[in-house]
């Protein structure tokens, strides 16, 4: 079948992508699914700073490639063996196929899933294929299982969960990544208690979800901290008690006098070292610092070996929120519709696909949270 995609070509074409065009939005070559796959209608995908990094190289990827990992939409066709999901079934994409036979599967921490993440590496699905091939034939990767920036999309059935078809799905798109990731970070690598204190860096849709994550588990104080005031604006909406500009106050100062010496938990979600080190320079004794940004593979971060013995503390890296999605997404979906979670807070605008380029634009410029494409399901 034929569908219109976004594809990328090449890594590291130049800012401002309204000129250089990375995203090719063209009309390619779609087959449908084989065994254990489904042919999703995808509603709403949304622009993440993981693709970003895709597209300005620093986080390679196999190219060309239909990019876009935070979806939502409708099944229309299973493939043979698929038994759970039936077409019309309302799906959220999980951005790492779980295989649920190797080591990490079995021991209940499926997103370091061997085979999901080796074919995530290699820009295939779970069984290898890649589904899609442009107009001179030539294939095209898939970007984390999902290729979410085309109408349609094949995708494993692992990487897919069922959801309550009341949820709009541009809301439930950003559950797959933001929401899962932040919120995940929260309650399952952290495992925060109520009371203890939070001090948040980068405020975009993985940062105000794990203010919003801190605000359900009970810390106090929520310190937010990014460059931007309507950011911060946004985090004390979303629970923050406390907000620090880092353009005009010194973060790890200000959170350290806020609390006395620093947070039990710091969370960055910028993907920088320089502010990793920032936000393990604001916990306390004891304290523990929780990386979730993805920086550039070639950067290292370095702190007192020291501190990390004689001071007790703790570096713990969370990826996709530590999440098992099949028991996180329908929870952390749930306390949104009970009015626990304001994702809707995360939504900036809903765009056209083919004002994607302009979109990233935007997310590189730091001038929104959460960007929507609206596909094609209603």
């Amino acid at each position: 079948m034929k569908t219109l995609a976004a594809v990328l070509y090449e890594m590291g074409r130049p800012a401002p992508y309204r000129e250089s065009r990375p995203l090719s939005v063209e009309e390619v070559e779609l087959e449908g699914p084989g065994p254990g796959e489904v042919l999703v209608e995808v509603a709403a995908a949304g622009l993440c700073h993981s693709d970003l990094s895709v597209i300005d190289g620093s986080r390679p990827r196999p190219m060309p490639m239909v990019l876009g990992h935070e979806a939502a939409g409708i099944v229309r066709e299973v493939g043979p063996g698929v038994h759970e999901l039936r077409p019309g079934d309302h799906v959220v994409f999980s951005f790492v196929p779980m295989c649920g036979r190797c080591f990490y599967c079995a021991i209940g921490r499926p997103v370091l899933c061997e085979n999901g993440n080796r074919a995530n590496a290699a820009g295939t699905l779970l069984s290898g294929a890649r589904r899609f091939r442009n107009a001179a034939g030539e294939p095209l990767h898939h970007h984390l299982g999902v290729s979410a920036f085309s109408r349609f999309t094949v995708a494993a059935q692992e990487s897919l969960i069922r959801i309550d078809p009341e949820i709009p799905l541009e809301k439930a798109a950003l559950f797959g990544c933001a929401v899962m990731t932040g919120v995940g970070a929260v309650v399952n690598t952290a495992r925060v208690e109520p009371g203890m204190s939070v001090a948040v860096f980068g405020l975009g849709g993985v940062g105000l979800s794990v203010v919003m994550g801190a605000h359900l588990a009970g810390a106090y104080p929520i310190i937010a901290v990014d460059v931007r005031p309507e950011k911060l604006e946004l985090a004390r909406k979303a629970g923050a008690t406390h907000g620090v500009n880092a353009q005009e106050t010194d973060p790890v100062a200000a959170i350290r006098d806020l609390t006395g010496g620093g947070v039990h938990y710091a969370f960055e979600s910028v993907g920088s070292e320089r502010v990793l080190i920032q936000a393990y320079q604001a916990t306390r004794r004891g304290g523990t610092t929780i990386p979730i940004g993805l920086p550039h593979p070639e950067r290292m971060f370095s702190v007192p070996a020291v501190s990390i013995v004689g001071e007790e503390r703790t570096i713990k890296g969370s990826y996709m929120g530590s999440a098992v999605p099949r028991r996180d997404l329908p929870r952390f979906l749930a306390l949104y519709q009970a009015g626990r979670l304001p994702v809707d807070l995360l939504l900036s605008r809903l765009i056209r696909l083919e004002e994607i380029n302009e979109g990233f634009d935007a997310l590189a410029r730091g001038e929104v949270v959460r960007q929507v494409v609206r596909l094609g399901a209603a």
